[in-house]
């Protein structure tokens, strides 16, 4: 399988995703481990950028084609519905077809205040993400997360729970997605 947790910069996607890897036994593809070689040796938002992220990603997603079905692939993004966003999330559902895999799609949301303070944590800046509160509230509005072509689509709203929780929540679902196939 492969879990997508899809949501704005600083919701929480990685913190979530890594509790969700460790628990089902899984590999953890979070967007930064494919983006930061672009941040690191291009402008940003260049053809060069665009074309490094592409190349790593499909080195990546070559890898994850090869791992065994059984080992559960969680991966984290913020594929808002752009010409971008939509290239990205094609890749995800054909690794996903490729893999003879489901698709479990969770668009992970919270509050525009909680995603401004989570923003915030010094953390992310060591991780090289995005911490600017105007940034973020511009990317939220008048944009829609992409949420289309999961086997299995889930919405939560973390705004008051905490990362264990909120993975315990999706684990619970997944187990539940599954049972009924």
């Amino acid at each position: 399988m492969i879990l997508q947790i899809n949501g704005w910069p600083g919701v929480g996607k990685l913190t979530v995703g890594r509790i969700i890897a460790k628990e089902l036994g899984g590999r953890l593809l979070d967007n930064h481990t494919i983006y930061n070689p672009a941040f690191a040796l291009t402008e940003f938002r260049r053809l060069a950028f665009y074309d490094t992220v592409r190349a790593v990603r499909d080195v990546a997603f070559q890898r994850a084609a090869e791992i065994p079905n059984s080992i559960p692939i969680v991966m984290t993004n913020a594929y808002a519905d752009t010409d971008w966003g939509n290239e990205n999330w094609d890749a995800i559902v054909q690794l996903a077809r490729k893999r003879g895999a489901d698709l479990f799609l969770v668009i992970l949301d919270c509050s525009l205040e909680e995603n401004i303070r989570r923003a915030q944590f010094t953390d992310r800046e060591n991780l090289g993400k995005l911490r600017d509160p105007s940034a973020i509230a511009e990317m939220r509005s008048g944009r829609t997360l992409l949420s289309r072509d999961a086997d299995h689509l889930l919405f939560i709203d973390n705004t008051s729970v905490p990362p264990a929780a909120c993975a315990k929540q999706i684990i619970s679902w997944v187990h539940t997605c599954l049972e009924r196939t």
